[in-house]
């Protein structure tokens, strides 16, 4: 089943022929995503990648019943290109822009409330790796060979260890139902909790992996939601156990500025709910291993 993007996806890229979406869309058709057109302002009528351009969402919508939009549009101009997909009717967004003012990322998620939720898009990022579901699809920048298909799911906001990850659980014979990247910006549009519901909901996953990191209030909010309503257990790594406080560590979001924003009180949040914790990167895919054999075992 997967969440979010499957082989039946109708995807379109915001940004196609700039030389970044250009790189990335090719990467997409050819591992099978079902990419139905791109959009760049001015060259509507021509074809980029043997696939036709449209100067706005809507005409693209219109023209190929796209339900997915990825926006490689740059930064100035990225939060114009979300709200336009969803006045389209997108109804799941994922945006790669890394550098979006906060300011910008306010107003879109002001702009993506006034929809009722029949219509609402689902924004995945911004400054985030993407969405995949091995064999089926994927929307963003992630390397798809190191994905294996399988029944375990990644949610994270850090992108290279989300690939590390899969990679590890690759080399044990576990796969991947989807992984998704949530991104590492204050103001994104989904959050771990979002995330955990799609997975707990999807009869296809057995078991999720969670990677946090220092900052922001969103993995003892996934701690809270996995003890009260999740059946599917969930493993989590917490990235930053060495961070000094107050100093931000490469993602805008993180840096400590309350109690339970450090990486350790973040591990004691998520222990205390039942949450299996990995002590170290390299120990993610044996932990998940463990709990999926402890799962069966139980069974």
């Amino acid at each position: 089943m997967a969440i979010l993007i499957t082989d039946k996806t109708r995807v379109i890229v915001q940004g196609m022929t700039g030389r970044i979406g250009a790189f990335h869309a090719a990467e997409m058709i050819k591992h099978g995503t079902n990419v139905v057109g791109g959009v760049t302002p001015g060259r509507g009528g021509e074809s980029h990648l043997d696939q036709p351009l449209f100067n706005t969402v809507r005409e693209a919508v219109e023209a190929t019943g796209a339900d997915a939009s990825l926006v490689f549009v740059p930064p100035p101009f990225a939060a114009d290109a979300i709200m336009e997909a969803a006045d389209a009717g997108i109804r799941t967004a994922v945006c790669v822009t890394d550098g979006i003012p906060a300011q910008d990322m306010m107003r879109v998620k002001r702009f993506l409330r006034r929809y009722p939720e029949a219509r609402k898009m689902r924004l995945i990022g911004p400054n985030c790796a993407g969405v995949i579901s091995p064999g089926r699809g994927f929307m963003g920048i992630m390397p798809p060979q190191i994905y294996m298909s399988g029944r375990v799911g990644i949610v994270g906001r850090s992108g290279t260890l989300g690939y590390e990850a899969a990679s590890q659980m690759k080399a044990l014979g576990i796969g991947v139902s989807t992984s998704v990247g949530i991104g590492g910006d204050p103001i994104n549009g989904s959050s771990f909790k979002d995330i955990l519901q799609l997975f707990e909901d999807d009869p296809e996953t057995d078991a999720v992996m969670l990677i946090g990191e220092i900052g922001g209030p969103q993995e003892a909010e996934a701690a809270a939601y996995a003890r009260d309503h999740m059946a599917t257990p969930v493993v989590a790594y917490i990235a930053g156990l060495s961070a000094p406080k107050g100093r931000k560590m490469g993602h805008a979001g993180a840096i400590i500025s309350a109690f339970g924003e450090s990486a350790q009180e973040k591990v004691e949040i998520l222990t205390a709910a039942g949450v299996t914790v990995a002590p170290n990167p390299s120990e993610m895919g044996a932990t998940v291993a463990r709990v999926l054999a402890a799962r069966r075992a139980a069974a």
